[in-house]
């Protein structure tokens, strides 16, 4: 998925004359903690935070004087996982979309990296998820499906975290189009795959933790 498919339409920029209470207030009202701001063109000027806010000399300052240093952005054309490593390199709550020439196209919340991320590991369809791990050496995404298809299940959806070390394991995600995974879970173990967790084998436990991490999101 394209940046320019998850722009969220109903969360406005900042603009330059804005004031310091006015930009506070949109902060609080979509509950977010950094927001672009846009200058008279239409060109995105930078990014504030309501830290720097609070810093600022009183509420009715214009919030132009605040903005310094070149606003980190995405381009509408990226793929969606850029703008999530940019809001995960620069702890942002929100990102502005970008083109190169500087004009603003909106922004992505977080909690639309995250929505987006839901969609694409199928969280929606029935089934259940299964967290594992594997040594490097013994990963091979066609065995592990073969596996998984071989005791009637289907792989809907598959994420995968490289190891932080050298010596680590590869975590490996999967959606499953099966609720009951107990017969998977014991061939993947039997065959080098460590089962970390399993979700979703209960009624409605994913969707219960999906609306969970979506409060911690807004937080």
């Amino acid at each position: 998925m394209e940046v320019r498919d998850a722009i969220d339409p109903s969360t406005p920029a900042l603009q330059v004359s804005d004031s310091v209470e006015t930009a506070l207030g949109l902060l609080m009202e979509h509950h977010v903690n950094h927001l672009p701001v846009v200058d008279d063109e239409g060109d995105l000027a930078g990014m504030l935070s309501e830290e720097r806010l609070m810093d600022a000399e009183g509420p009715d300052a214009e919030i132009d004087s605040l903005v310094v240093g070149r606003p980190v952005s995405v381009p509408p054309e990226a793929h969606i996982f850029e703008a999530a490593r940019s809001m995960v390199e620069h702890d942002l709550s929100t990102i502005p979309v970008a083109d190169t020439q500087g004009q603003y196209h909106g922004l992505i919340r977080r909690h639309d990296i995250f929505d987006t991320f839901a969609q694409m590991l199928s969280t929606q369809q029935s089934g259940a998820i299964v967290a594992l791990e594997v040594d490097p050496r013994d990963y091979a995404l066609a065995n592990l499906v073969r596996l998984i298809e071989q005791n009637e299940g289907k792989v809907l959806a598959v994420a995968s975290e490289e190891p932080e070390t050298s010596t680590g394991k590869i975590r490996v995600t999967l959606k499953l189009n099966v609720k009951d995974t107990s017969r998977i879970r014991h061939v993947l173990e039997h065959n080098g795959y460590h089962v970390v967790a399993s979700f979703g084998e209960a009624e409605g436990e994913i969707e219960e933790l999906v609306e969970e991490f979506v409060r911690y999101l807004e937080v």
